[in-house]
């Protein structure tokens, strides 16, 4: 079979096979997802951390340089959100995303979001700074996180031996745009995931750690944001 044949039957397979679709309550590996037509739903937090202007730092910096800041920042990111229980299912370039479930979802991708904020201000920036003392002349870190909550359809893409989950849906969606703004605050979630927030996510010391961010039009709708600026130590 040629390529030609062989991808017009491929396409055709995928369209026309019914899904096998389970409810998860926990999030899926790879493996657990059958590659031809299974199907996870899940009612899961989604949270996109995003290394900002890393484009220009590849352009400015040594190749060793943007490498080891954009790995620094990934595996701080990683180690926080999976204190929080959150399950890293991508890296896409400079940017990582983990899925929560559970009844504290919210709350821990909140707690997350903070700790990440904490990691980088508190860790990852100045070690940077310090190891390379030249770098604000040139490239400034900067960094956002999105959080978004909802229902959504986790499913293979790729053929055999290449391939990986695709998480389908609007929360996956909203929390990737909401990690791509830019600005004072570095946390932005959804006032769904705003207002599930425990205590603990919402407030420090009787002070109030969110402010009202305005509205975002996604994909034609329009979602109320809550913005942070605090950290927290994990």
């Amino acid at each position: 079979m040629g390529v030609v044949d062989d991808v017009t039957a491929a396409v055709r397979d995928v369209v026309e096979t019914p899904f096998s679709t389970r409810v998860g309550i926990v999030v899926p590996e790879s493996q657990d997802v059958a590659l031809q037509n299974g199907a996870v739903q899940v009612d899961a937090t989604y949270l996109y951390a995003d290394l900002a202007d890393s484009s220009k730092a590849a352009q400015v910096l040594k190749q060793e340089v943007t490498a080891k800041i954009i790995r620094a920042y990934l595996n701080a990111a990683t180690r926080v959100l999976r204190h929080y229980n959150g399950a890293i299912r991508s890296f896409d370039g400079d940017r990582v995303m983990a899925v929560f479930l559970g009844t504290m979802k919210n709350t821990n991708a909140a707690r997350a979001a903070l700790g990440i904020n904490w990691a980088v201000e508190k860790v990852v920036r100045p070690k940077i700074n310090t190891q390379w003392t030249d770098l604000k002349d040139y490239w400034a870190l900067n960094h956002g996180v999105g959080i978004a909550t909802g229902n959504a359809l986790m499913v293979r893409g790729g053929v055999r031996n290449n391939n990986d989950l695709v998480s389908i849906g609007e929360a996956p969606n909203v929390a990737a745009k909401l990690s791509e703004l830019r600005g004072t605050p570095s946390t932005y979630v959804t006032y769904a995931v705003h207002g599930a927030l425990e205590p603990v996510a919402r407030e420090f010391n009787g002070q109030n750690m969110w402010i009202d961010y305005g509205t975002q039009t996604i994909g034609g709708k329009v979602f109320k944001v809550a913005a942070s600026t605090w950290w927290s130590s994990p």
